[in-house]
């Protein structure tokens, strides 16, 4: 099905979704795509979406992968609602895209992927190309196949090899249809196969065949080449980043800020390995990597480094955070700084690993056994990643207890347009080691647990210092001297002592504040995590559009900041919107109960990130039930 006029919309913002099998290579042409996007100044947000299956059968429904980006002048939050422009490699594809783009969007398909096997695979009894299944969208079929074979047929390749190369082909097309540089790609290119000279040559020659074909008569005529208006920038040094990047960068200036070593243990699992990945590649002389046997093994080791004097960092997913949850005890029991980071995925159980979800909050908040509290923190966006890392890591090492940060498997795949921090901007950060250098140089065992007045926070005592041994372990231990204690009244002394070390971090934390809008507005829209971007563009859409309402979103989840049940007082109603079933509902309500009966939830399980349009439809639900 062909229409008679083929143009990309002019607006402000394009949403860009690419979807294909598993080994299509979705994922890397979003990537490059978005690359070219952040080269040229636009702000972006982008999603990952693929199966859990490590490779599930080619051409069905459940084994589409996905990326979408959304890309703007000025402002972008999120990864786009519903995109305008399809690229779809299958009919699979085309079919789970389908009820997901815009009225009038843009689809382009692989035409040659179109034929009866792979229809039938998909479930189509007709070919949707041919008919009225298209109608009221723009589809432009190009034999994407055929066209990157026929680029290729110098090298000589497997026709194999050569299909391969179709993804750089229908990036070359994308670049010229917006307007957008090929030199991120082709330097990409250029670095990654330089020791495989004809599969550089190959991809490079798809490139600029998906361009040229772009810029001929026969497709210039039908497709109007986009630009978008140049965002205002700042002087300053920018680039895109994914939020397991910005975990890793966050990691390294935490060991410059507090002028000590750290060690990232961790064992692979979906979707945390992205940050161990990072690290391994970064190579950062002050942070180590290792990779454990075992999820208990790396929280473990961990606990180690930190004994030693090097901040310990673990990292895992839902099912390897429960795991680590009897070494986490030992930690907060040995009080030593340890930092968890929880890339929560959909459960339970393994659940579906390459979904997104935030149902581990009250699992970081409480899920250890005997009373053992920790800090529970969140970033909120893939850039704000590597500032929720410092902020968390401050807590640590102030307190001398481990802290747990959550992200999301959103979070960390996902990237924005962000502008790189100056770290000597950064204040400093203090830690416990400051304590144990005050001590006198003839202490006494208990001088080690003479504790901080206002952190509560004990010296932080490197062994092999000398006047400076002491006894540490997951037996409850005397108050004062750190020996082993069944004493009843002294287990009471060191239960509360656990609980009020924690509330005092409170007294180090600043106020949250509103995002956006007034005290005296008639909601506010609290959320935590990842939901920040699609209630932040609904909350000023809202704004925009005359209604009364502000937006709250928490960064500190346990405890909560000074004054934020003040700040939550203001509002006569309250709309929690999270990615669970109410977990940030429960704990607002046991530990605001002054605002309990204002709180309405709104809440979405289906293993994708809010959509604009849904926060704003629960808004306005709010005010249709006055």
């Amino acid at each position: 099905m062909t229409t008679t006029s083929h143009r990309v919309k002019t607006r402000d913002y394009h949403v860009v979704r690419f979807a294909g099998d598993s080994g299509d290579g979705m994922q890397l042409s979003g990537h490059h795509f978005t690359n070219s996007v952040g080269y040229a100044g636009f702000d972006l947000g982008t999603l990952q979406d693929f199966p859990a299956e490590i490779r599930a059968p080619a051409g069905s429904t459940y084994g589409v992968s996905a990326f979408q980006v959304q890309f703007g002048a000025a402002d972008v939050h999120t990864p786009g609602d519903s995109p305008d422009v399809l690229v779809a490699f299958n009919p699979a594809a085309l079919k789970v895209s389908l009820p997901l783009i815009e009225p009038g969007a843009l689809i382009i398909v692989d035409e040659a992927t179109f034929n009866d096997r792979q229809l039938k695979k998909a479930g189509f009894d007709d070919n949707p190309l041919h008919g009225k299944a298209l109608a009221g969208f723009d589809v432009y079929p190009i034999d994407i196949t055929g066209q990157t074979l026929q680029a290729l047929k110098p090298f000589e390749m497997k026709r194999p090899d050569a299909i391969r190369s179709r993804n750089f082909f229908v990036l070359g097309f994308l670049l010229w249809t917006f307007g957008l540089p090929r030199e991120p790609l082709a330097d990409w290119i250029r670095d990654r196969f330089k020791s495989r000279p004809q599969i550089l040559k190959a991809n490079t020659a798809a490139v600029n065949a998906g361009h040229a074909f772009a810029d001929t008569a026969e497709v210039a005529h039908v497709f109007e080449r986009q630009t978008i208006a140049e965002m205002p920038l700042e002087a300053a040094e920018y680039r895109t980043i994914r939020g397991a990047e910005a975990v890793a960068l966050g990691l390294s200036a935490v060991s410059r800020l507090a002028n000590i070593d750290l060690l990232f243990c961790s064992y692979p699992i979906t979707p945390a390995s992205a940050i161990l990945h990072e690290l391994a590649n970064t190579k950062d002389p002050q942070v180590g990597v290792f990779q454990a046997e075992d999820e208990i093994a790396s929280c473990c080791a961990a606990i180690g480094a930190s004994y030693a004097g090097t901040l310990g960092v673990t990292s895992s997913s839902g099912p390897g955070i429960a795991l680590k949850t009897e070494a986490m005890g030992l930690g907060i029991a040995s009080e030593l700084p340890l930092l968890i980071i929880d890339s929560q995925r959909a459960g339970p159980s393994t659940g579906l690993p390459t979904k997104t979800e935030q149902s581990d909050l009250l699992q970081a908040v409480h899920g250890r056994n005997g009373d053992t509290p920790l800090p529970v923190v969140a970033a909120r966006s893939p850039a704000d990643c590597f500032h929720a890392v410092i902020d968390a890591s401050r807590i640590a090492l102030r307190h001398m207890t481990p802290v747990i940060l959550l992200i999301d498997g959103y979070l960390a795949s996902a990237a924005e347009f962000s502008r790189l921090p100056e770290i000597d901007n950064l204040p400093p950060i203090w830690t416990s080691k400051r304590l144990a250098d005050a001590l006198p140089d003839r202490a006494e065992q208990d001088k080690i647990f003479k504790r901080d007045a206002d952190s509560l926070a004990r010296p932080w005592a490197i062994p092999g210092t000398h006047k400076l041994m002491y006894r540490i372990g997951g037996l409850e231990t005397d108050i004062d001297s750190g020996h082993i204690s069944y004493d009843a009244a002294n287990h009471q002394a060191k239960t509360m002592l656990r609980h009020d070390k924690i509330q005092r971090v409170t007294d180090f934390l600043p106020t949250e504040a509103l995002v956006q809008g007034e005290s005296d507005s008639q909601l506010l829209v609290l959320g935590w995590g990842s939901t920040y971007g699609a209630i932040f563009e609904a909350v000023r859409a809202e704004i925009n559009s005359g209604r009364s309402v502000a937006q709250a979103h928490l960064r500190f989840l346990h405890p909560f900041a000074p004054e934020t049940e003040d700040l939550l007082a203001n509002f006569e109603r309250i709309l929690i919107a999270e990615i669970n079933v109410g977990q940030l509902a429960t704990l607002v309500r046991s530990e605001s109960p002054c605002v309990a009966s204002r709180i309405a939830q709104y809440n979405k399980v289906s293993g994708l990130p809010f959509k604009v349009q849904e926060i704003r439809d629960a808004i306005g639900d709010m005010f249709a039930n006055e």
